[in-house]
This record gives structure tokens, C-alpha cells and sequence, in this order.
């Protein structure tokens, strides 16, 4: 039997059953933003909707839905084949709880296989992401990690996530690394994407007393951090990670990898040139350029992104500050962590 379900029921069935999402928007909205975790079964490909939607708008409805009707009868075996081969309960939904859901859904029932319909899409569950941000009363308290670029705080608070802590992973929603560089060999997400993974982890650690957060400006990349949140990091416990700037360097040209991106790096550091000494920029492009990134990279925090983050430390309070000076990132973790036990989890 076909079978509507709220947003608000959906988020209830979260909590107690085993739920495939299936978007089945072309793969280009899909792609643009969806819901966390779900998978694309597309009614449409792109050029298929674009060809709908054209006749839609310069023909008729009914002519649009002809070609619809045409284009799917070729495909409908292995499109409902998909759907079979999905595990758990089955919630379907498209732009708004239109055309494409509904058929989708209709046929389903018809072949046997039951599922559940999104009222309202996409934009239904876009519209509870806002408001739950608007809206938000979370008491948790902010354990901020701070650090000059290339301490491997990401990297402490990915571990740490492992072990189940309770981590808001802002570089990982943002998939864009903060700094001028960050979205080298990545494809960096939009606000609409960013927005929903935030919110869907806060709505898993909410009951915690404490969340691990990186301290980051204002904007990640393409996104931008909510105001609850960067109150929350301000005041927040803040977490000084210092290492020697020869590990800061290894581990920055191990995760960038600038050798696969040589272009890239040359064309991002091109965006911060002039704001650097300029016999000193001019040799960390001469450096670049020879592939000679281990200096490229020291000289860069030495004269770049040091001085930024020594000015942004300096407007937290000193009572406030809590420093672990370690000799590599799999100190200051240890570290870190003993500090965290004691303090959050110690009888």
C-alpha cells in the first residue's frame, strides 16, 4: 500500500529502524544537495528532465508527460529493478513531493515492493534543517582545538570521532581544508549540503555534555558557520596545540599531496602573493614552481599563515588558553585526550 510519511515522522523512524533514502532527482540536483546518506535511483538524467522540462514550458503539461511517460516505459524494468536490490525500509522523495515521487512510488506498490513517500521532498527536509538552526537551544559546551596551520588538528579530532567522541568535524562537512589552499583535490560542498550534515550530527550528540570543534573563522571554504556555533566556540574551553614547524610542515605536504596539484597550489598561491614580502613571495614561488615544496611550505607558515593565526590567538583570553606542546601530532593526541578524560569523563 503506497504510503506518505512526514518529515517529522521520518526523523522518528530514524531512531528505530534500518531507512534507505532514495533521492530520485536527476543526478545533478542530487548532487547539488540531498538528504545525509541517501542514494540516487534517478526517475530522470539530466538530459532526460532538461528535455521535459523544455517541452513543459514551451508546449504543454500534457505533451511533457507524454515524453515522460515514453522515456520511462524503456527504462521502468531496471529502474524498479534498483529499488529491489535496496535494503530496509525505503523512503523515496524528489524536488517536493511531485510527479516523480509519486509515480515512482505508485509503481513500486504496483510490482510489490513497499515504500514510503516524502511529503513535501527535499525542500520539506531543507526547510526543517533551517529552522532547527534557527531555533536551536543546545546546551553542549565547545572543547576548542586551536593551533598553528598544520598541527593536525583535523586529524586529533578524526581520531578522536573513531573512538566515538563526540566530534563536529567542520573541514570534513565543509569538505574544503580552511585555508587559501583547502579545497586543493576537492570538491568542496555548498551551504545547502554543509547545513544538513552539521545539523544531522548535532542532533546525534546533542545530549552530550561537551563537543570537540576545530577553531575555525567564519567561513570554511564555500560555507559559512552559523552564529550559535561560533558563540559556542568563543566561549568555549580553548585547546593550544603546538608543534615544531618542521612536523607541521611534513604533515601539511602529507595531506595536500602538492605534487599531484602543481598548477593549483601555484594558482592559490597567487591569491595571497601581495600579502607577503615580496623577495619572500617571490621565493616561495620560485620554490614552488622546482617542486621544492618542503621550503615552500616553511616559508609559507613562517611568514603567512603563522603571523594570522599568532593575531587570532592573541584575542583569546590568556585564563582561557590550555597548551599542549608536544614533539608530533600523535602526542599532542595522547595528550589532548588524557586532558579530555580527566576532565570530562573522570568518576
Amino acid at each position: 500500500m503506497l504510503q506518505n510519511i512526514t518529515i517529522e515522522a521520518l526523523r522518528s523512524m530514524k531512531e528505530k529502524k534500518k531507512l534507505t533514502l532514495i533521492d530520485v532527482r536527476s543526478p545533478s540536483e542530487f548532487n547539488t544537495a540531498t538528504i545525509p546518506n541517501s542514494i540516487n535511483i534517478p526517475f530522470f538524467n539530466d538530459e532526460e528532465r532538461a528535455e521535459v522540462g523544455t517541452l513543459y514550458k514551451q508546449k504543454s503539461p500534457e505533451i511533457a508527460k507524454e515524453h515522460g511517460l515514453k522515456i520511462m516505459s524503456a527504462k521502468l524494468p531496471d529502474f524498479v529493478k534498483s529499488f529491489s536490490n535496496t535494503d530496509g525500509e525505503k523512503i523515496v522523495f524528489c524536488w517536493r513531493g511531485g510527479m516523480r515521487s509519486k509515480t515512482t512510488a505508485t509503481v513500486l506498490d504496483l510490482m510489490g515492493i513497499e515504500v514510503y513517500r516524502l511529503d513535501g521532498g527535499y525542500r520539506s527536509y531543507r526547510n526543517w534543517v533551517v529552522n532547527t538552526i534557527e531555533n536551536l537551544n543546545w546546551d553542549t559546551k565547545a572543547v576548542v582545538l586551536n593551533g598553528h596551520t598544520g598541527s593536525g588538528k583535523t586529524t586529533i579530532l578524526r581520531r578522536l570521532a573513531k573512538l566515538n567522541y563526540p566530534v563536529i568535524d567542520l573541514e570534513g562537512m565543509a569538505n574544503h581544508r580552511g585555508s587559501i589552499f583547502g579545497q586543493i583535490g576537492l570538491q568542496p560542498h555548498n551551504q545547502k549540503t554543509f547545513d544538513a550534515l552539521l545539523i544531522e550530527q548535532i542532533e546525534s550528540i546533542k545530549q552530550t555534555p561537551f563537543m570537540l570543534i576545530e577553531g575555525e573563522s567564519k567561513r570554511v571554504g564555500r560555507v559559512i558557520l552559523p552564529n550559535f556555533l561560533l558563540k559556542k566556540k568563543t566561549e568555549g574551553t580553548q585547546f593550544i596545540i603546538e608543534l615544531p614547524i618542521e612536523e607541521r610542515t611534513a604533515e601539511i605536504i602529507k595531506e595536500y599531496e602538492p605534487w599531484k596539484y602543481k598548477e593549483s597550489c601555484l594558482e592559490a598561491f597567487k591569491r595571497i602573493k601581495k600579502r607577503i614580502h615580496t623577495p619572500i613571495a617571490k621565493k616561495i614561488e620560485t620554490e614552488l614552481k622546482a617542486g621544492h615544496y618542503e621550503l615552500a611550505v616553511m616559508l609559507l607558515l613562517k611568514y603567512y599563515y603563522d603571523p594570522l593565526y599568532d593575531y587570532t590567538t592573541k584575542q583569546i583570553p590568556d585564563e582561557k588558553k590550555i597548551r599542549i606542546k608536544a614533539k608530533n601530532i600523535s602526542e599532542a593526541y595522547q595528550l589532548l585526550k588524557e586532558q579530555i578524560d580527566n576532565h570530562y569523563y573522570a568518576k
